[in-house]
């Protein structure tokens, strides 16, 4: 398995450098509140646009998540205690209670 992922990192790292040599040209980036221009390459904008969606993408996940995130520490919580309750029963039930001492029978 752990040959696979490397495997597969490995193309993916090789695919990434393969787009950012394909795609240097400069491109003109503007964001509308500010007055300037920035110029950047192609295959940067491109990839941080990725890194962005995918970002905003987990943080979506998460706040939806959140839900069963709560309902995970509930059961846990709950796991804990029947499981302190089990080991006090099972260590009540391994002490046998002490007998009643034993009264002479009337032979009579």
């Amino acid at each position: 398995m752990r040959v696979l992922a490397r495997i597969v990192v490995l193309v993916v790292a090789v695919a990434l450098a393969v787009f950012a040599v394909s795609n240097r040209e400069n491109v003109a980036l503007g964001l509308w509140p500010l007055p300037s221009l920035v110029e950047l390459p192609l295959y940067l904008v491109i990839l941080a646009a990725l890194v962005l969606g995918f970002v905003a993408g987990e943080l979506v996940a998460w706040i939806a998540s959140r839900h069963w995130r709560r309902e995970v520490r509930i059961s846990r919580r709950r796991v804990a205690a029947l499981e302190r309750e089990l080991a006090a029963t099972q260590a009540r039930l391994a002490d046998p209670p002490p007998r009643a001492a034993a009264l002479p029978r009337d032979l009579g």
